[in-house]
């Protein structure tokens, strides 16, 4: 995992699980790595581990068992969705509409793209399976 500036790394440990959450990679009630282990596979100070899971589940999307650690929560998933749609409304598509105005760009030939992108898929992903990173594990 690649960490940026654009916010503190637990938070960013914390969407990339939550992502892996969203996706249907984590499965409800599974086992997240402990703080020790994400530490040590992400290369990061074990405080900073801990937060983001309590971060997890202080959104809901996971639950912690004392001593045993924490676990994705059984609606987990759809939290972790839920959370996602809202901050793609509200932060990544107000973007892509100011590009796409820039740029000249009408909703038609949005919607040609999508369905090129989309024939044969059903629409419910794109062409190329989506985005790889998201699906990657921690």
């Amino acid at each position: 995992m690649r960490f940026n500036d654009s916010s503190p790394i637990y938070e960013q440990i914390a969407d990339n699980l939550a992502a892996q959450a969203a996706s249907g990679f984590l499965p409800p009630g599974s086992r997240l790595p402990s703080a020790r282990d994400l530490a040590v596979s992400l290369e990061v100070n074990p405080n900073t581990a801990a937060r983001a899971l309590q971060v997890l589940a202080d959104r809901g999307i996971a639950r912690c068992e004392r001593g045993t650690g924490y676990f994705l929560a059984e609606d987990g998933p759809a939290v972790a969705a839920r959370e996602r749609r809202g901050r793609f409304f509200s932060e990544e598509l107000p973007r892509f509409f100011a590009r796409m105005e820039e740029l000249g760009i009408d909703m038609e030939t949005i919607h040609e793209e999508w369905r090129s992108r989309t024939a044969g898929t059903g629409g419910s992903k794109a062409a190329d399976g989506g985005d790889a990173a998201e699906k990657r594990t921690v």
